[in-house]
């Protein structure tokens, strides 16, 4: 494993020589300082080195969301085109070390112990709406497709889930993110409407890898919804405030699938007027919530505060309760084969009525320097008491410290350190049932191009 890991400072060492003089915009696509547009507060984040610079709360309108041209666009002829299309990606590659030997589940992304994997290999075309004027209506679309090991987490019933939900392949491919959108300026301050399917609004970690804050995700994040397939619609009221609504099939599910069923979605944002406070948060999903052909159909209420203490120190909170009727011991089923990464196939017993969940994170974050290093320490909490969402009824907790570190726009490493384990005495989720807790010591780099 000691090689593993000098193998990926190697590679980051020598691509960061490389693409140290070809690109000087910002990692990411958020990081444009929005201060001089006349249209909102200045970004409250400094971006890079953190993710990006404005609370949670996507898509936010009158904030610039044009990435920056990217290698590949540049390649393409791309950069500076009147048509605004995008193309670009990047490569994320992990490994660990683990006091589990076979599977770290239920942590998620870096899943198998003890190996260099390709995380994820993702292709992004896009073209963002223009929601800074207000003169006209402008239009847009994302397509992200994504291969690897975390296209676990990702993928809906009905698209290419096979691979996982009757093969469990370690490796997969999945188009995460497929929708156009429609800006209107006209209506209250601006109105955009996206419709596809598209990343859960509502998560601190529903991100790709370059827009999170570590490489590993909270045990809460490994069991709730990661995309939707539906409408949603964002309506700007002011710089304060902003409304979110929507109706979709149901969480990681197809409309077409027969597990879907009709959800609704509704969030509001808002930002303090010193811009030292976010809170975001409201029903991610109301329906029904009943678990239908061995598929889950989440039900959930979340909120999300973000605190600035300073300029180079902030915080991110989340909470949420979920729940849905009739519920299997362990969730969506995976009807096989077991594999050693992953052991936790076939449909788990029904558990009759509420099966419900809650989970807790809070992210805390110091900037260490200029554009390129910080500091971030997670500590989460979840509770499964029918073990709906792991298989096991227990509380478990998690406490993780990281670093970031940027070698160039297009470079970064994330170290971190890592320790979880389950409270109940005769519970043991990890290394395929055999542990009550776990250490990891993990470290992923991420090229774009």
């Amino acid at each position: 494993m000691k090689h593993g890991f000098m193998i990926l400072l190697m590679l980051s060492m020598t691509l960061s020589e490389g693409y140290a003089q070809q690109d000087t915009t910002h990692a990411s696509a958020t990081a444009t300082d929005s201060s001089g547009n006349g249209r909102s507060l200045p970004s409250p984040l400094s971006a890079p080195p953190f993710p990006g610079g404005e609370w949670v709360g996507n898509p936010l309108i009158g904030i610039p969301s044009d990435a920056p041209d990217y290698p590949l666009t540049k390649l393409l002829g791309l950069a500076q085109n009147k048509s605004r299309i995008k193309i670009y990606g990047w490569a994320d590659v992990g490994a660990n070390f683990s006091t589990s030997k076979n599977s770290n589940a239920p942590t998620s992304y870096n899943l198998v112990p003890n190996r260099v994997v390709l995380d994820q290999l993702i292709l992004r075309i896009e073209r963002q709406p223009n929601t800074v004027q207000r003169e006209h209506a402008d239009w847009g679309f994302v397509v992200d497709n994504i291969f690897g090991t975390d296209y676990r987490y990702t993928l809906a019933k009905g698209i290419f889930s096979d691979q996982l939900l009757k093969d469990n392949h370690l490796y997969g491919y999945d188009p995460t993110q497929v929708y156009a959108m429609l800006y209107l300026p006209k209506i209250a301050e601006g109105l955009l409407i996206k419709v596809g399917r598209f990343i859960s609004p509502a998560d601190i970690e529903a991100q790709w890898a370059p827009d999170n804050y570590l490489y590993s995700h909270s045990l809460m994040f490994t069991v709730d919804p990661y995309t939707f397939t539906g409408v949603h619609a964002a309506l700007r009221l002011n710089a304060h405030w902003q409304l979110f609504a929507g109706v979709h099939g149901g969480n990681d599910m197809a409309p077409w699938s027969k597990s879907s069923s009709v959800n609704g979605l509704f969030m509001a944002r808002w930002v303090s007027g010193n811009n030292n406070n976010s809170l975001y948060g409201g029903i991610n999903s109301l329906g029904r919530g009943y678990y239908k052909n061995e598929h889950d159909n989440l039900q959930m209420a979340v909120l999300t505060w973000g605190h600035r203490f300073s300029s180079m120190v902030h915080m991110n909170t989340e909470v949420y309760y979920m729940w849905q009727h009739d519920a299997a011991v362990g969730g969506t089923a995976i009807d096989g084969p077991a594999k050693e990464w992953y052991m936790n196939t076939g449909l788990g017993d029904i558990i009759p009525g509420v099966a419900s969940a809650v989970g807790a994170v809070n992210y805390f974050q110091v900037q260490l320097s200029p554009a390129k290093d910080y500091l971030c320490v997670r500590n989460d909490l979840l509770n499964d008491p029918q073990g709906n969402r792991t298989g096991f009824s227990t509380l478990y907790t998690s406490h993780t410290i990281g670093w970031v570190h940027h070698f160039s726009p297009l470079l970064r490493i994330r170290p971190e350190v890592r320790y979880e384990r389950a409270w109940r005495n005769d519970a043991t989720p990890y290394d395929n049932g055999l542990r009550r807790d776990q250490f990891t010591a993990a470290m992923d780099l991420i090229v774009r191009f």
